[in-house]
């Protein structure tokens, strides 16, 4: 899935503008400008679509974990993970809004998306090993979808 649906679900979810998602990503110590926001939410194939880099949405996300559980000083901001994958969004998407693996089956069931706890939890395997999983676009969206549901109380 490309960085720029995954930045206008979160965008949508938390009702949001352009402004404050350039504050998220400032959260991680990153620089953006709101106006490169706003064009990264730009639907493709529309005019001003600009492609969002895997740095600014590494940035994002981890300024999204620091946004909704707050930044501790006492330990170091995680280290940049590139290139984004579909498994790390979900990973950061799991720690931003502190979810456990029974609300993950809910948000799935919402939308009717049948997954396993064995398929669940093999998305959070590091790459490599046995019982790694990858995510598909698909399984991302509809996790989007029925994140954004639980979130907007829909």
């Amino acid at each position: 899935m490309i960085n720029n649906d995954v930045l206008r679900s979160v965008r949508y979810m938390l009702k949001i503008n352009d402004v404050k998602m350039a504050d998220i990503a400032k959260l991680d110590g990153f620089d953006v400008d709101a106006a490169a926001m706003g064009a990264y939410i730009i639907k493709e194939g529309e005019p001003g679509f600009q492609k969002c880099p895997d740095e600014v949405m590494g940035h994002f996300l981890n300024g999204l974990v620091f946004f909704k559980r707050g930044k501790d000083d006492k330990f170091p901001a995680p280290p940049l993970e590139l290139p984004i994958t579909n498994n790390l969004v979900l990973k950061k998407l799991r720690v931003a809004f502190e979810l456990k693996d029974v609300d993950l089956f809910q948000i799935f069931t919402a939308v009717d998306f049948r997954i396993s706890k064995p398929e669940l939890s093999a998305l959070f395997r590091k790459p490599g090993t046995k019982n790694y999983r990858p995510c598909g676009d698909q399984m991302l969206r509809y996790f989007l979808k029925g994140l954004a549901q639980r979130v907007r109380g829909e």
